[in-house]
Parts: structure tokens; C-alpha cells; sequence
């Protein structure tokens, strides 16, 4: 098994839960190196960066950007630059940047700031951006699309993902696309895309300078991939729609206790997606429906203790 990718597509019991009369699959991303998706595309672009002489790479990060980056540029012997927003960064993804040796720099502002200040470096030093700006980064993120169509001997009728930057939406589409042209499959799914309410920019076609929600993946006002997302909807006849941190909450809880999948809040924004249309019937009976969940709930410990009901202190006796 190579480092990344070839994480499993599990079919889920959540149609019981739910009522939904159709196939519902969930891509996992959360057993890659270092707990995300973003690992697919990172391999590509660290790879790339070395191949071409780059000594040093930088991204701008709410968190799984960066802890790639971090691990693949000490793998590679190269320094590792991350700019991430005070405060808007879950806790595990900071440890791991730290732990990878990367210098982190906390700005006073949000994840769209940081990526217009290390776009800027990058153009004018000898520094490698990673950001999913970086085509390389979206040729591997695609295979994703490659693995589920593989699995299933078939592309699903419908893939859901949760969007923040929005360069896993403009990946997908890309290798199923490519897959479509290879004649390996015979149709492309809609491409269903989720943005939280508070950062719901595509939805409103209008830039979010104070982006709110818990899920801190999608915490994004202005995301680089914007047109990619777009032209994934319509290409695909699919939707980008919103929905509310208490549905994304709902559903990562749900996922947890009846599946026994632990992912990260912004993950679940697919799964939330998925009961919202449900209320409105967009589904065919016995359709099949992949989700992408983006990334292990680990990542961030403080919500899920938040989320949950609190351990019961007892005596240490039996009764």
C-alpha cells in the first residue's frame, strides 16, 4: 500500500437512521499519514517542488494544509513556512505542524489574509507555495475520484463534499471527468458541494470577510478554487448549498455513535448535506451517494469533548 490514498469507502447504515432509500457510501480520508485528504495532493506538489530544486515550501492553512505540508516537506529535507490564523486552527493540526519541525506563524486575522501575505512571498522569494493554487496539489487530490469508481465498478450517482478553499470539489470533478473521457466509467455523478452557513460565499456569490462556523476546515471567506467549484456544479448539473453549524454538529455526532467513523467536524458538512436534501426528496430511490469525509475527528480533540456527554466520576468499587 503506498503512504496515501487507498483509504477505504465504507458503506453506511445510515439509511436506517435516516430513512434514506438509496446507497450511501462514505470515502474516508482519515487514515492518510497525516489524517487528511490533503495528503494526496501534498505527495504531488513536495515531490514537484523537490524534482525542481525548490529548497523551501509555504502554505496558508486552517490546519490540515498545514500539517501536510509540515510532514512532507521533513520527509523531503526541506523547510516548511505556515501561516495560520490565530486562534481559528483546531488544536491537533497545530501540534502536528509543530511536531513536523515546520516554523509556524500565527497571523492576527483569517485564513484568506494569510493566503493573499504567503502568495505574495512566494512570487517574490525562492519558496514553493503549496496551497491547492498549486496545480499539482489538485492531480493528486483527483485520485480519489479514481479510487471510489474502482471500488464500485461503477462512478455513484452522486458525490457529496463539504467546500471551504475548494480545491477537493475542483479535484474530484477532475478525475471523474478524466475517468468519464477514459471510458472507464459511463456517467459522471453530480457533484453536490457543502459549505458551512457562516462561510456560505459560493452560495451567495459574494466574498465573507468574517467567515463563522465551527467546522474550522471550511472556515474560508474567499477560497482560491472558487471557479473550480463552480464549473463542478454546473459541468455536473449538481448544487452548492449551506448548511448550519447545529447540522454539521448533528451529523458528526451521528456518524460516530451509529457508524463508529470518527471524523472531523467539517467532514460531517457532507453527511449533513445529505439529510438536508433528503428532507426535500432530491434523491432517487435506490440511488448510490458517496461522501468525502475529509479528515480524522482527532484532529480536533476540543470539539469533540465539547460535543459530548462528560465521563461519569465514580467510586473505585464495584458497586
Amino acid at each position: 500500500k503506498p503512504d496515501q490514498g487507498h483509504t477505504p469507502i465504507i458503506a453506511q447504515n445510515l439509511e436506517r437512521k435516516v430513512n434514506l432509500k438509496a446507497q450511501l457510501y462514505v470515502k474516508y480520508e482519515g487514515p492518510n499519514p497525516t489524517g487528511s485528504f490533503k495528503d494526496r495532493g501534498m505527495t504531488m506538489a513536495i515531490s514537484k517542488a523537490k524534482d525542481e530544486g525548490a529548497n523551501a515550501v509555504a502554505c496558508a492553512s486552517t490546519g490540515n494544509t498545514a500539517a501536510s505540508a509540515a510532514a512532507y516537506a521533513a520527509r523531503a529535507g526541506m523547510e516548511c513556512f505556515v501561516l495560520v490564523p490565530q486562534g481559528n486552527i483546531a488544536l491537533g493540526k497545530l501540534a502536528q505542524s509543530m511536531m513536523h519541525g515546520a516554523q509556524v506563524l500565527q497571523i492576527d486575522g483569517l485564513f484568506d489574509a494569510a493566503l493573499t501575505i504567503v502568495r505574495e512571498i512566494t512570487n517574490a522569494h525562492p519558496v514553493t507555495l503549496v496551497n491547492s493554487v498549486n496545480p499539482y496539489r489538485i492531480e493528486g487530490q483527483k485520485s480519489a475520484a479514481f479510487e471510489i469508481c474502482d471500488a464500485l465498478g461503477r462512478a455513484p450517482d452522486f458525490h457529496v463534499l463539504p467546500v471551504g478553499n475548494a480545491g477537493n470539489i475542483t479535484a474530484y470533478w477532475k478525475g471523474y471527468s478524466e475517468y468519464l473521457s477514459a471510458g472507464v466509467i459511463k456517467n459522471a455523478p453530480k457533484i453536490l458541494g457543502f459549505q458551512a452557513t457562516g462561510a456560505s460565499l459560493i452560495v451567495n456569490d459574494s466574498i465573507v470577510e468574517h467567515p463563522e462556523t465551527v467546522a474550522t476546515a471550511i472556515k474560508i471567506g474567499n477560497p482560491a478554487s472558487w471557479k473550480g467549484a463552480v464549473a463542478a456544479r454546473d459541468e455536473s448539473g449538481g448544487l452548492i448549498e449551506a448548511v448550519s453549524d447545529e447540522e454539521i454538529l448533528n451529523a458528526y455526532r451521528l456518524l460516530a455513535s451509529t457508524e463508529g467513523v470518527f471524523c472531523e467536524p467539517a467532514s460531517a458538512a457532507s453527511i449533513a448535506g445529505v439529510i438536508k436534501l433528503l428532507q426535500r426528496n432530491y434523491f432517487p430511490e435506490n440511488a448510490v451517494i458517496t461522501c468525502t469525509l475529509t479528515g480524522h475527528g482527532l484532529k480536533d480533540p476540543e470539539r469533540a469533548i465539547e460535543s459530548s456527554d462528560k465521563p461519569i466520576r465514580v467510586p473505585a468499587d464495584m458497586e
